[in-house]
């Protein structure tokens, strides 16, 4: 028998699917509300007789190893060890050994014991008291210390380094984990020249949702001119990618479904601070603005955030890139506000009084309540061309808004705040939605520029991750080399949008024998790609591109291009199948027994 089959015969599907998403018995079946889009009235079956499962909503379904791929984001081979666990069963297939030897295994374990290592010498060694007395200073207590397995790490070159090659794993291995750094001139099959990229700091192990250690973050013990900032994260690796991680979510995840929300703060410390003062449902993007694969992310357990940040300039305007993200994904964001004086940060708030860092999450604002208050913020509003350019900042956020009774109630609350009338606002908002179709809009906040890039046509998901895919490729000219989408597989849907010349023109490009660099003209580009429109599309794109990705490497633009193309391909996949079942139920109204066949074939090859 399989390991599959042996996992299937092991556990229950409807059990396991339940879990998840609360099922009733319907006949031999069960259903509820389908967890991968939002629906009403349930239209997700499971059957324990076939061992399956269906949405017929959004027209997907599968197995019990498929659903915990898609609910859990997992790949085949970490769903399979998923539920091998869960049942008991352990693994003997030979593909999955081999899987276990690839590097990325090899690395998933250089973490475990690494983390390992460092709490062993925080809990054990002389050498890691200081470290000790900072944490209880901070308040943490010996059970939580070890719940996130925080450890240490003395000023030493090699310590780690060492450890891990007694323990027989290669240099080139540790390098590419980032555990260890490799000097200009050190010879890859020697140990000398290597040296812990970690050293002197209290270390904080980065766990994906599926509780594997992906990273670390060290803090620094004694800040010195030499000791590289108070924080250094593990780099980007084939394991870890900051912008795809969410501290503390693999321990938050079944409190944040169960409540219904996720409060996001900032920093590790502020994370382990609420859990351990019972907020369990508590997460940290760990510095980093929040990302759209972070919100896909989140969206699997909830639409609700309430969101803390830090007051300063550069924390709201990081908080803002994600609020836009979010919005556009169709969270519902609440904003937490610390009151003056009550800590800077949860952490702070929690030592001074843990009452009221509870009572900010209760009562945190709306997002649109903290967006007007802060485009009104030292604003002389007696001044009428101050006053005009605040309200067309908020009117700009209150037309993103898609229901109009909502709409309503902030233009009301608006026009409450800087005494105007109501009718005045709509009118306004008519002239800033007509402006916003003909160009970019700038507008400067504290000496920063804010590109905002108003869009006018209808747009679902698959538009969007086009359009990040385009900006991103415009940006970083390589960044596409070798992407398999070019092969015309969503010619069609391209098509159907404005990016279809510029497609065109890329897809010449990349599949061009004779240049191998990609690269090209822009002045040839915008040529090709003129629309009628007052803005030339590349430019549109451009600007957008040093908004989205400032300050990405071309290693990472690399790694982003690739898993924007995974997600077009899942989203055009999901839209056809959406397509093909519209198409089969005009065909079962006609009674068209041939086409039903034919869009039953194209619905099984392409399931």
């Amino acid at each position: 028998m399989s390991d599959t089959q042996l996992i299937k015969d092991k556990l229950d599907i409807v059990d396991f699917i339940n879990e998840y998403v609360p099922l009733k018995p319907a006949g031999i079946n069960h259903k509820g509300l389908c967890p991968f889009h939002q629906e009403k009235s349930p239209s997700f079956m499971v059957s324990r007789e076939r061992q399956n499962w269906h949405c017929f909503g959004c027209s997907i379904g599968g197995d019990i190893f498929s659903f915990a791929q898609k609910i859990e984001g997992m790949e085949f081979i970490d769903a399979l060890k998923f539920l091998a666990n869960r049942a008991g069963v352990e693994l003997k297939d030979s593909k999955i050994n081999q899987a276990e030897s690839s590097q990325k295994s090899r690395i998933k374990e250089i973490n475990v014991l690494a983390a390992r290592f460092f709490h062993h010498i925080l809990i054990n060694l002389p050498v890691a008291k200081p470290a000790r007395d900072y944490l209880e200073m901070r308040g943490l207590k010996s059970e939580t210390i070890d719940a996130w397995q925080i450890g240490f790490i003395p000023e030493q070159w090699d310590l780690l380094t060492k450890y891990l090659l007694n323990k027989g794993f290669s240099i080139n291995d540790l390098v590419a984990s980032g555990m260890v750094i490799k000097r200009d001139d050190a010879n890859s099959s020697t140990q000398r020249g290597f040296y812990d990229r970690f050293r002197g700091r209290i270390m904080f192990p980065i766990w994906d949702v599926h509780d594997s250690v992906v990273g670390f973050t060290g803090r620094v013990l004694v800040e010195t001119e030499n000791s590289g900032g108070k924080y250094v994260n593990t780099p980007q690796t084939i394991l870890y990618d900051k912008s795809r991680v969410i501290f503390g979510l693999n321990r938050a995840k079944k409190t944040i479904k169960e409540k219904n929300l996720a409060v996001l703060v900032e920093g590790q410390m502020d994370v382990i601070a609420c859990h351990q003062a019972g907020m369990m449902n508590v997460v940290a993007t760990s510095g980093t603005a929040l990302t759209e694969w972070q919100i896909e992310l989140l969206k699997r357990y909830t639409n609700n955030i309430a969101m803390a940040f830090d007051a300063d300039l550069a924390g709201q305007n990081a908080a803002k890139r994600g609020i836009d993200l979010a919005r556009e994904a169709g969270i519902s964001l609440k904003i937490i506000k610390i009151p003056d004086g009550a800590g800077k940060d949860p952490d702070e708030c929690l030592k001074k009084n843990p009452e009221m860092w509870w009572q900010a999450v209760e009562q945190a604002h709306d997002v649109m309540e903290w967006l007007i208050a802060k485009s009104l913020e030292g604003k002389n509003l007696t001044n009428a061309s101050v006053k005009q350019i605040a309200v067309n900042e908020i009117l700009r956020e209150i037309a993103r808004i898609p229901f109009a009774t909502e709409r309503d109630h902030w233009l009301k609350n608006m026009a409450a705040r800087i005494g105007e009338e109501v009718a005045v606002l709509r009118e306004n908002m008519q002239e800033v939605k007509n402006a916003s179709k003909q160009k970019i809009s700038y507008h400067s906040q504290e000496k920063e520029q804010i590109i905002t890039i108003i869009k006018t046509e209808p747009k679902d998901r698959l538009y969007f991750l086009l359009q990040r895919l385009f900006v991103l490729l415009l940006k970083f000219s390589k960044a596409g080399r070798g992407l398999q989408w070019l092969d015309g597989a969503l010619s069609a849907t391209v098509k159907s949008t404005k990016f279809s010349p510029l497609y065109e023109f890329l897809k010449d490009v990349y599949t061009d024998v004779n240049n191998p660099s990609a690269d090209w003209s822009l002045d040839k580009l915008r040529s090709a790609c003129e629309i009628t429109e007052s803005e030339n599309l590349v430019d549109v794109l451009l600007l957008k591109g040093e908004l989205d990705f400032f300050g990405l490497t071309e290693k990472e633009a690399f790694s982003e291009a690739h898993v924007l193309e995974e997600a077009i391909k899942t989203e055009w996949k999901k839209k056809s199948l959406t397509e093909l079942t519209q198409a089969i139920r005009v065909a079962e109204g006609q009674k068209d027994q041939p086409k039903i066949d034919e869009l039953l074939a194209d619905f099984s090859r392409l399931n």
